[in-house]
């Protein structure tokens, strides 16, 4: 969550989590509705995506992604889907209108799900606030996807009953295989508001006492990004949560694309030349967790009024002139080099 409570930011069958409930659903068996669409210029910099209109599921003997919204990711790979921060049911807080409340219960639409994640095999979580791991019990319960995350995210997928053979934990560091798709593990941090603090913050090193039911119920419980690289020759993609970073952890990573979170402030220093300048100044760099996540992903992208998207992208392209600057839209899928792809 890129939080910024101090400015309030101006139907479905919903699930509620529970300790006895039982999340059913199904992968899909067939493709997944992706509306790829041609790249229109936004600036001089920014590529966004329009919509169009063709149903299919990646080629075989490529990668291609697909944004979830938020910071969230669908990477298929061969046949293969990586998930990154999927939070897909989108639920209302008050957030965006004005009057947050901290006690909204936690929810999980499965058909919903169903419609975006494919069959992952993996599900990646950069930290464990609810728009990033709401929808991760019921993914991780209905698919047998391995879920990678820090102890924190162990504790709470084990209190709403996920198998804890099917959980790793890692620190930030770790090297991955995962026969052909490598998953490089980087230690990272939380973003900030004005008051160079955050929603939630604390860790578990034991799953609680009862499964948690509303959004505060959920820590933060450290923060980590990941790489992701495609076969031996793949593309790799540095995919954040947050917006923050740990500039020795990602010092020489050199990603072709960058998934960067939108800060909310300018808590932290100089945050997007160094970050940039860290990973080498990507090929790509793609802007996330700008949008507002409580309007649903049929919708086009609409902006959270507290991230200044516009100086994002002026930021990235004045330290790094170079790298291209895709906007993504969550209808489009994109090819390796983050153009949109027909399928």
């Amino acid at each position: 969550m890129n939080d910024d409570t101090d400015a309030q930011r101006p139907k479905r069958r919903i699930q509620g989590f529970g300790r006895r409930t039982v999340l059913r659903g199904a992968v899909l068996g067939a493709a997944v509705p992706l509306l790829p669409a041609t790249a229109s210029a936004a600036g001089a910099s920014a590529t966004t995506a329009s919509d169009a209109a063709t149903r299919g599921a990646p080629a075989a003997g490529s990668a291609s992604f697909r944004w979830l919204g938020t910071s969230g990711w669908r990477i298929d790979v061969d046949g293969r889907t990586v998930l990154f921060d999927p939070y897909l049911t989108r639920f209302k807080t008050g957030l965006f209108d004005g009057g947050f409340k901290p006690g909204t219960k936690l929810q999980s639409d499965p058909e919903l799900v169903r419609e975006h994640i494919g069959h992952p095999e993996i599900v990646l979580i950069s930290h464990c606030h609810w728009d990033h791991i709401a929808d991760v019990p019921h993914i991780a319960k209905s698919t047998g996807a391995r879920v990678i995350g820090t102890e924190t995210t162990f504790h709470l997928l084990v209190a709403f009953g996920v198998d804890p053979g099917q959980i790793s934990v890692v620190k930030g560091g770790e090297i991955l295989d995962f026969d052909g798709i490598t998953i490089e593990v980087v230690s990272s941090l939380h973003s900030r508001n004005k008051r160079h603090s955050y929603f939630a913050p604390g860790t578990l090193n034991a799953p609680p006492a009862a499964a948690p039911r509303t959004i505060s119920d959920l820590p933060e419980g450290n923060t980590l990004a990941f790489q992701v690289t495609a076969g031996s020759s793949g593309p790799s993609a540095f995919l954040m949560g947050a917006s923050d970073f740990s500039e020795r952890a990602v010092q020489g990573l050199s990603p072709d694309l960058a998934m960067v979170a939108v800060p909310s402030s300018a808590a932290t220093s100089r945050y997007v030349p160094r970050l940039l300048r860290a990973l080498g100044r990507p090929g790509v760099v793609v802007p996330v967790h700008w949008d507002n996540f409580e309007e649903p992903l049929s919708e086009p992208p609409r902006r959270d009024p507290a991230m200044d998207l516009d100086g994002f992208v002026a930021q990235v392209h004045q330290e790094s002139p170079t790298s291209r600057i895709v906007v993504p839209d969550y209808r489009t899928t994109y090819g390796g080099d983050m153009r949109p792809r027909r399928l």
